[in-house]
């Protein structure tokens, strides 16, 4: 049996006046990430874990914010051509776990939209096999100024 582990990793700043997208769910909230795509930070995470453990490079390498094609592609699309490139290696998804630091909005009650969509898009029909956790950091650094947002993610891939 192969077994891989990968680490992704994510930030992205806020302003006011844009969209908060996170794991493909819209979040009324007055910032919203400033990015290339839709900014969602959340599955930008989970595709470096899952595009890291196969050996794959990473999202940057795959979808280049270089490219006028992901100039504001809705990142659930993203993650789902990520989950084709393994299957296309014959990788297969045995979990993902991902923690978002930020100060506000709440994501207690989003949670498990996220966690369906993000099921629904990497093709697993067991939920619980997708982690999605929120913390805040105490108000301190970026993060705690409501500057920015950050996302850790590590997926769990078997070679099949």
């Amino acid at each position: 049996m192969n077994i891989r582990i990968g680490q992704g990793y994510d930030v992205h700043q806020l302003a006011e006046g844009l969209p908060f997208v996170l794991g493909g769910v819209t979040i009324p909230h007055t910032h919203g990430m400033v990015a290339h795509s839709d900014g969602d930070v959340l599955l930008h995470s989970i595709c470096d874990a899952l595009l890291g453990a196969a050996g794959m490079r990473d999202i940057g390498f795959h979808f280049p914010d270089t490219s006028a094609e992901f100039k504001n592609i809705d990142s659930r699309i993203l993650l789902r051509k990520t989950v084709e490139l393994l299957q296309q290696n014959g990788w297969s998804i045995i979990n993902i776990d991902a923690t978002v630091c930020l100060q506000k909005p709440k994501l207690l009650p989003h949670i498990p939209q996220m966690q369906k969509n993000i099921a629904d898009d990497c093709q697993l029909t067991d939920i619980t096999a997708i982690s999605v956790k929120a913390t805040t950091t105490e108000h301190l650094g970026f993060v705690g100024r409501e500057e920015g947002i950050a996302v850790f993610a590590v997926a769990l891939l078997e070679k099949v």
